[in-house]
């Protein structure tokens, strides 16, 4: 489709620990059918044999380069991508999961097509049961897309279109609702190089993806969606999404909807996934701080040696106690900035995806 473009599109992949999925996920992007490509593998700092994997792939394939790193989390791998990146379109792919053939294909006819400043397409989950089923899919490549939509102001399409249920029935009565649904994963995505300058994810937080979305796709004019799978998310318990959570992990989360929340205000636009995220966060990081405060409660022996590994609990735990305080003062606050009308949409939206998620919990997650 795209064979005599001469576009290069640089693919980034931060990698840490992944051994044991690692080469399907190389595999799958060198085996793009889209060839000009630059691959770099972001190792951060993996204490497995990633790096070892990395440095087998460069030297085998011309269009792969590696960068070894000290372990400072995915966002600052992303950035360490950005920063090496040469190519006129950026894609990220997480490190164990499975790209189709024709994913950089079809994802750059959409945006070179239209014009768009991204492009994006469907993704599926799966478990590892499912993976030789969905690596012999993938190597056969999805068939080529029959529709390709083009919408603008992203931005509000990314805060008011997220519940399932209303996505299933916006399509039901034609309005192709679906095509305007994406969340604030960097993956199956295409992006114009020029969206990521003096723009980087904000290192240290466990919410980088979600602290960035607004300010990004704030900057967008329009996104092209085609309507055909093209990345497979692999589900696995020990993944950051799946494990269980610290209260600074809520903290990060509550932060990062919040800051979205007020650009969505200042543009006019009703924050509901903003909404959804901030007090959904909120209430996990009240529990978090409760459990943690069970777990280890001020009359802890602190006998002898223990006595200053049980001040420091205590420390910590004041800590994250205020921290808590600040975070439920500053959404007090937020929620303020809209009026009752957006607060009930707010609200109503916020139920439909407490209950989806029941669902999402029980069936997606559970994947094996």
């Amino acid at each position: 489709m795209l064979s005599n473009t001469p576009a290069l599109v640089s693919v980034i992949v931060p990698v840490y620990n992944a051994e044991q999925y690692l080469p399907y996920c190389i595999d799958s992007i060198l085996g793009q059918s889209y060839p000009h490509l630059e691959v770099i593998l972001v190792d951060d700092g993996a204490t497995d044999a990633s790096p070892q994997i990395c440095d087998e792939y460069a030297a085998k394939d011309q269009r792969v380069e590696v960068i070894h790193q000290c372990n400072g989390g995915i966002a600052k791998a992303q950035n360490a991508g950005l920063d090496a990146a040469h190519g006129e379109y950026i894609a990220f792919v997480d490190n164990d999961d499975i790209v189709d053939r024709h994913n950089i294909e079809y994802l750059l006819h959409a945006l070179i097509h239209t014009g768009a400043d991204m492009s994006k397409a469907r993704w599926q989950q799966f478990g590892l049961s499912q993976l030789d089923t969905v690596i012999k899919q993938a190597q056969s490549g999805a068939t080529a897309p029959t529709k390709i939509t083009v919408f603008r102001d992203p931005l509000r399409a990314y805060q008011t279109v997220f519940c399932k249920s209303l996505r299933m029935l916006g399509t039901a009565l034609g309005h192709d609702t679906e095509a305007k649904y994406f969340n604030e994963a960097n993956w199956c995505r295409l992006y114009k190089r020029e969206l990521w300058e003096h723009l980087r994810f904000p290192e240290g937080v466990y919410a980088q993806d979600t602290a960035l979305a607004g300010d990004l796709y704030a900057r967008m004019d329009t996104v092209a969606d085609i309507n055909v799978s093209l990345y497979n998310w692999l589900q696995r318990p020990e993944s950051v999404t799946h494990r269980m959570r610290s209260s600074s992990f809520f903290h990060d989360h509550v932060q990062a909807a919040a800051h979205n929340f007020q650009l969505c205000t200042e543009q006019g636009i009703t924050p509901m996934r903003s909404y959804y995220t901030l007090t959904t966060n909120l209430r996990f990081e009240q529990r978090a701080v409760a459990e943690e405060q069970a777990a280890h409660p001020h009359d802890a022996a602190c006998k002898q040696t223990a006595h200053i590994q049980a001040t420091s609990v205590a420390s910590h735990m004041q800590d994250n106690q205020a921290v808590l305080a600040e975070d439920c003062a500053m959404v007090t606050d937020t929620l303020q900035s809209i009026t009752m009308w957006q607060r009930l949409q707010c609200e109503a939206t916020t139920c439909i995806r407490l209950l989806e998620k029941r669902v999402y919990d029980r069936t997606i997650k559970s994947l094996n």
